[in-house]
C-alpha cells in the first residue's frame, strides 16, 4: 500500500510537459519548410517528439518553453505525432497552412454567407480549420485556446470562416494539396489590438493614443473593472429570456385567434422589429400559413438567420430552437427537421418566437432562405406574416467595459491572446480582412497596419511571408457630388501597404452592400485572395489584380490615366466608366467624362479647363464599372496628396 501511495505521489509530481494545442488530431503542417513542434513544461524536463518513426529530443528551457524542428516534408499523410511516447496527434497531413485574421468580415461564418449550399456540397476533409477562441489578455499567452482542428464536411463547414473556407477551397482545387486555416478573428476590433505592445511603442503615429491608454490604467482601473463586472452581470440577468408567455397563451396553435395581430413583411425591411426608431428588444411572434396537397414525408424548414434566439413551431409542435449555447447564434441559419407526423394535407402553420436581447433583431435572412421543402418540393415562405409582440424591451444601455486589459479594443490585447500563442507554427502566409474599425484614423493606419505585418513576420521568424488582405468593400450611402471619405482614405492606406515585400491586396469595391457592413459574397472575396496566392506563391500565370493606377499624363484640357493589370480594359455594363473625378489647382473636384482608350482612360470636364489631379472610386460606396478582361474591378486611387479628413486624427 505504501509503495502504491509513493508511486502515485511520484506520478503527480512528475513535471508536466505538453505540446501547443495546435498539434492535435487532424492538424495540417506546412509542407516544404522545416517543421517546428513546440510547447511548454517544467524547466529541465526531457522532451522527445516523434513524427512517425522520426524523433527529436530536447529539454524544456529556463523560460518554460521547448521546441524541436523536423526537416521539410512534402504534402500528404496521414502522419502521427507522439510526445514522450504518447500519441498527441493523429491523422496529421502536410499541406499549405494560412492564418486568417481580422474583424467580423473574416469571422463571418459560411452558414450565413452566400453559396452555403455549395460549400456544404463540396466541403472535404482536405480542408481543415482551427478556430482560435476569442481571448483578450494583458500578457502574451504561450498556448493557444481553441476546440481543435476540424475537417471540412457538410456538417462542419457552416461554422468555418466563410472567407477562410473559400480561400482554402480555391487553393486546394488548384494545388491539389491539403489546406489548413488557422482562423483567429474578432468582430469590431482595430489593428492595434492585433499588434504587440513592443511594436506599438515603435509606431510614432500611435504614441498619443498609447499614452492615453496607459494613463487610463492608472486611474482606479481595478475598481472600475469590478464595477463593470457587477453592472454587466445585472444587465445580463435583466435581458435574459425568462418565460415563454406566448406559448402559454396558445400563440403557436392554428386555432388561436389572431384578429388583433399585425401584418408585416418577412424578411424585415428594417433592423428594428417594431419599426424605425423604436426599441427592438424582447420577445416577438411571427406566423405564416402554407398549403400541402399531400404530406410528402419529413420536410425541412429553413428560416435563415434569426437575431438572437428562437422557438419554432409547426402546427403547434416545437420543431426546433436555438439559444445561447449555439456559437454565433445571431447569424446562425435555422434549418429544422419537420416530421411528417406534424404535417397535414391542406393548411399548415409555421410560428416563430424570436427573442432579441440586444441591438437590431428578428429575421436577418434573405427571401430565398425562407422555405419549407421535402421530396424535391420547396414552398417559399417569404412575404406577409402575422405578427405580435409578447414583450417589448430596450436593452440598449449596455455597461461600458473600462478600456484596459480584457477589452478587445485594448492595444496588444488580441495579439497577446490570439496571435502570440500561434508562434512559431509553420505557415505559408496570412490573409486579413479588417479596417472598418480604423476608418476614422485612416492616416494613422498607413503606419499602424504596415507595422503590424512587420511585427507578425518578426515573431514567426519565417521571413517576409506572404500577407494578403482585403481592401474595404463599398458600404453606406452613395454621394451625389464628389466629397471626402474616411473609408476612401482607409482604402488608400491599405493600398500603400503594398510597398511591403510580399504584400497583396484583393479589392472588394464592387461586391459590398450599401445597408450592410457584412457583404454576403464571401466566395468571391476568398477567390480574389486565392488568385494572389496562386500567382505569387504557386507561380500560376493568372491575373490576380484589377486595373491599377500606373501613370498620369496631362493633356490639353484633359487627363490621361494609364493602368497596369489592364489587359482587356472595359466597362462591365457598356456605359462610360463611372466615378472618376478631376480637379484643377483650386482643388475642387467635379465628375469627369471618361473614355477608355486601350489600357488608359481619358478624363475631361469643360468646367475644369486645366485639370491637375484625378480621383477614382473615392467615396464610401462608389458606383463603379471599370474592370479588366478577367472581370476584376479597378482599384480606387487618387493622384493628389492634399490633406484629408483623417490626417490629424490619432
Amino acid at each position: 500500500m505504501l509503495c502504491l501511495v509513493a508511486a502515485m505521489l511520484q506520478l503527480t509530481q512528475t513535471p508536466a510537459v505538453k505540446a501547443n494545442a495546435l498539434f492535435a488530431d487532424n492538424a495540417i503542417l506546412q509542407r516544404q519548410k522545416p517543421v517546428p513542434v513546440f510547447g511548454t513544461g517544467t524547466p529541465g524536463t526531457e522532451v522527445e517528439i516523434a513524427l512517425d518513426q522520426e524523433s527529436r529530443k530536447t529539454k524544456v528551457g529556463k523560460d518554460g518553453r521547448w521546441i524541436v524542428k523536423f526537416p521539410a516534408k512534402e504534402a500528404g499523410g496521414p502522419h502521427e505525432l507522439k510526445l514522450n511516447g504518447s500519441v498527441i496527434a493523429r491523422n496529421v497531413l502536410f499541406g499549405e497552412v494560412w492564418i486568417a485574421s481580422g474583424q467580423s468580415n473574416m469571422e463571418w461564418s459560411a452558414n450565413n454567407a452566400n453559396d452555403y449550399d455549395e460549400a456544404r456540397r463540396i466541403a472535404k476533409p482536405n480542408i481543415r480549420m482551427f478556430t482560435v477562441t476569442k481571448t483578450s489578455v494583458e500578457n502574451p499567452l504561450e498556448d493557444v485556446r481553441g476546440a481543435g482542428w476540424v475537417e471540412g464536411n457538410a456538417d462542419t463547414v457552416g461554422g468555418f470562416s466563410a472567407v477562410g473556407f473559400w480561400f482554402a477551397e480555391f487553393l486546394a482545387q488548384s494545388t491539389k494539396v491539403p489546406v489548413g486555416v488557422i482562423h483567429t478573428s474578432w468582430g469590431g476590433t482595430p489593428a492595434e489590438s492585433w499588434t504587440s505592445m513592443e511594436m506599438l511603442r515603435k509606431t510614432p503615429s500611435y504614441a498619443t493614443r498609447l499614452a492615453g491608454y496607459e494613463e487610463n490604467l492608472k486611474n482606479d482601473f481595478p475598481l472600475r473593472q469590478a464595477e463593470y463586472k457587477k453592472a454587466l452581470a445585472a444587465y445580463n440577468e435583466e435581458r435574459r429570456d425568462k418565460a415563454n408567455e406566448g406559448e402559454a397563451k396558445g400563440w403557436p396553435l392554428p386555432t388561436h385567434n389572431i384578429s388583433d395581430w399585425r401584418k408585416v413583411a418577412v424578411p424585415q425591411t428594417t433592423g428594428s422589429i417594431e419599426g424605425p426608431g423604436k426599441p427592438s428588444n424582447g420577445a416577438f411572434w411571427f406566423r405564416v400559413e402554407f398549403d400541402l396537397s399531400s404530406v410528402p414525408g419529413d420536410m425541412e424548414l429553413s428560416l435563415g438567420a434569426l437575431d438572437d434566439f428562437d422557438h419554432t413551431y409547426v402546427n403547434g409542435k416545437l420543431v426546433g430552437k436555438t439559444g445561447e449555447e449555439t456559437p454565433n447564434f445571431f447569424s446562425y441559419p435555422r434549418k429544422y427537421s419537420v416530421p411528417a407526423s406534424v404535417l397535414k394535407p391542406g393548411r399548415n402553420l409555421v410560428a416563430v418566437r424570436v427573442y432579441d436581447w440586444g441591438g437590431a433583431g428578428g429575421f436577418m435572412s434573405s427571401a430565398r432562405e425562407l422555405s419549407i421543402g421535402g421530396q424535391g418540393k420547396k414552398i417559399p415562405l417569404a412575404g406577409t406574416w402575422s405578427y405580435k409582440a409578447e414583450r417589448i424591451a430596450d436593452f440598449s444601455k449596455i455597461p461600458q467595459e473600462p478600456f484596459g486589459p480584457g477589452n478587445p479594443w485594448a492595444p496588444a490585447s488580441l495579439y497577446n491572446g490570439m496571435i502570440a500563442p500561434l508562434v512559431p507554427y509553420g505557415i505559408r502566409g496570412a490573409i486579413w480582412y479588417q479596417g472598418e474599425s480604423n476608418a476614422d484614423r485612416a492616416f494613422q493606419y498607413r503606419s499602424l497596419f504596415a507595422n503590424m505585418i512587420r511585427d507578425w513576420r518578426k515573431r514567426f521568424g519565417q521571413g517576409e511571408f506572404p500577407f494578403y488582405f482585403v481592401q474595404l468593400a463599398n458600404f453606406m450611402g452613395r454621394p451625389g457630388q464628389p466629397s471626402e471619405s474616411n473609408w476612401a482614405e482607409l482604402r488608400e492606406a491599405q493600398d500603400m501597404t503594398l510597398r511591403l515585400r510580399n504584400a497583396g491586396m484583393a479589392t472588394a469595391i464592387d461586391i459590398g452592400e450599401a445597408q450592410d457592413i457584412h457583404p454576403r459574397n464571401k466566395k468571391e472575396v476568398g477567390r480574389r485572395l486565392a488568385l494572389i496566392a496562386l500567382n505569387r506563391v504557386h507561380e500560376e500565370k493568372i491575373e490576380y489584380s484589377g486595373p491599377r493606377f500606373g501613370k498620369l499624363t496631362v493633356l490639353p484640357g484633359a487627363l490621361k490615366v494609364q493602368f497596369k493589370h489592364a489587359k482587356g480594359l472595359r466597362s462591365r455594363d457598356g456605359k462610360s466608366p463611372q466615378f472618376f473625378q478631376i480637379a484643377g489647382a483650386d482643388r475642387k473636384y467635379v465628375w469627369a467624362e471618361a473614355t477608355i482608350v486601350g489600357t488608359s482612360v481619358v478624363l475631361k470636364n469643360s468646367a475644369v479647363p486645366n485639370p491637375v489631379a484625378v480621383r477614382y472610386a473615392w467615396a464610401d460606396n462608389p458606383e463603379i464599372n471599370l474592370e479588366n478582361g478577367d472581370g476584376l474591378p479597378a482599384v480606387p486611387f487618387r493622384t493628389d496628396t492634399w490633406p484629408g479628413l483623417t490626417d490629424t486624427r490619432q
